[in-house]
């Protein structure tokens, strides 16, 4: 009997919170701004680093938070959304075909996230060089007293091989770790908008949906917090900015741009395509 009532209310107290989230990100006010509010944070979130401290925990790029999700952000995301995608879709249609369609969207951007990757390798790779500090030795034969080191220049060197030998590496780069945040914000903003018409049309929401639907709410709530810690602890001005624009477009030409044609041989379709109703639903930003 206590074990029924503790599941009763566990339960009770899921479903409270689950629709709460589901209303709040089905909003199309939210989903119209929140593109807004990201770019809020990547042009104001470094003057935060005015004011924290810099002996906080979150000022330690070995955080645990760092380390286990940051550097696996993609493969987070992908988890959790794709298994939220397909239980939604195959639990509604029961067709495999509509499920790996709407699954299709996360290799999409998969693919974009790593064409980026490589691209803007090459890039930093093209345009840095790696340098050399001068021995200690030398610095007081010049009579620099320790002062900053002199630098000698290495070329032919890869930014990774630089790094990895203790070398100093300088050139352009844009900031990674913001162009996947923002891009895995707005994927998952996007994907688990449907929940809320989803569940307004009566669908079936037992247990482990509405718990994959509130793991994604969590991961989200974390990638806009991981953010505001990377902005504000370690700030990178304009680095930071443009790869928080380029995961923005990124979303803006998938989401609000291919996306929009419709479910056919060439495009996936919009979420909620075929899900919901047989056409694509009402959910402009």
């Amino acid at each position: 009997m206590v074990k029924e009532t503790i599941q009763m209310f566990l339960n009770s107290v899921l479903v409270v919170i689950t629709d709460l989230a589901a209303g709040l990100l089905g909003n199309a006010s939210f989903r119209r701004h929140f593109h807004l509010l990201l770019s809020a944070l990547l042009l104001f979130g470094p003057l935060l680093n005015l004011w924290v401290s810099r002996y906080s925990v979150f000022a330690k790029r070995t955080h645990f938070l760092y380390r286990v999700f940051l550097r696996s952000g993609w493969g987070w995301t992908c988890i959790f959304v794709g298994s939220f995608v397909f239980v939604l879709s195959f639990s509604v249609r029961r067709s495999l075909t509509l499920s790996l369609r709407h699954l299709s969207r996360l290799a999409v951007a998969g693919g974009l996230w790593l064409g980026f990757r490589k691209l803007l390798c090459l890039l930093e790779n093209a345009t840095g060089s790696c340098y050399e500090p001068l021995s200690s030795t030398l610095d007081l034969a010049s009579g620099t007293n320790g002062d900053q080191p002199l630098l000698l220049l290495r070329e032919d060197e890869t930014k990774e091989a630089c790094v990895r030998s203790g070398m100093l590496w300088r050139g352009y780069e844009v900031s990674e770790d913001a162009l996947l945040l923002c891009l895995c914000c707005l994927l998952l903003a996007e994907e688990t908008a449907v929940f809320g018409p989803y569940l307004s049309l009566g669908g079936p929401s037992g247990g482990p949906l509405r718990i994959l639907f509130l793991f994604c709410v969590l991961l989200l709530s974390l990638w806009v917090f991981l953010l505001l810690c990377l902005l504000a602890y370690f700030p990178q001005f304009p680095t930071q900015l443009l790869g928080g624009a380029l995961g923005c477009l990124s979303w803006r030409v998938l989401y609000q741009g291919w996306y929009r044609l419709g479910p056919s041989w060439y495009c996936p379709g919009r979420p909620g395509v075929g899900v919901l109703s047989t056409e694509q639903p009402d959910t402009d930003i």
